[in-house]
């Protein structure tokens, strides 16, 4: 009993130790972009480019998304949305694909090519290599957003409004702080929590 106890007890500590070595924690507002230059191929185009590149005037919106996750379907509007309104405010947007997991499957670079094709994606959709952007960003969701400003500092992280469903959303956070950006303000709400998909990461090694 006591042996059982014992082994019990030692499965535990390893459990813990191991949630905690895996535990994924996302950078903090006023941080600078990490991997601004790693390459990502993009799917309309074929060629690799990177987050620095995507960067406007403004700024850059980075946003973590997928095929076929239902927040993200349901959030396909807004997105674009949200997409136009960053180019009119001289904000880069980029669409990045995390789901390595996936990546032989529904989120294959074919099916992400379909897809952006069949939506009308006017902004690039990236493939993220082994997830490294989502494991420096510290993204666990699709949809998740990452504002940065001029500086490449982040300034807004989280979900695009107060709801899960955009249908009933009465606060519209992103739209708000890209508006206070373009404008020179501070950005008032800098954080949100988002509802959707966890990135579904390949094994490690």
């Amino acid at each position: 009993m006591k042996k059982g106890i014992f082994t019990l007890s030692c499965l535990s500590i390893l459990f813990l130790f191991a949630f905690k070595l895996v535990e994924i924690t996302p950078i903090a507002i006023g941080s600078a972009m990490p991997k601004a230059d790693v390459k990502m191929k993009e799917v309309m185009s074929g060629k690799e480019m990177t987050l620095a590149q995507a960067k406007k005037e403004n700024g850059l919106l980075v946003i973590f998304s997928c095929n076929t996750c239902p927040y993200v379907i349901k959030h396909q509007n807004i997105m674009i949305e949200e997409g136009k309104h960053a180019e009119a405010s001289k904000i880069g947007c980029i669409v990045v694909n995390s789901n390595e997991g996936k990546r032989d499957g529904d989120d294959s670079y074919d099916a992400m090519k379909k897809y952006a094709k069949e939506q009308g994606y006017t902004m690039p959709y990236t493939v993220d290599k082994n997830s490294e952007l989502a494991d420096a960003f510290g993204a666990t969701r699709t949809p998740e957003v990452y504002l940065f400003d001029k500086n490449l500092k982040l300034v807004y992280h989280g979900a695009y409004t107060d709801d899960s469903d955009p249908v009933n959303a009465t606060k519209f956070f992103l739209k708000d702080a890209m508006n206070e950006l373009k404008d020179g303000k501070v950005v008032t709400i800098t954080s949100a929590k988002s509802v959707g998909c966890t990135i579904k990461r390949a094994a490690k090694n």
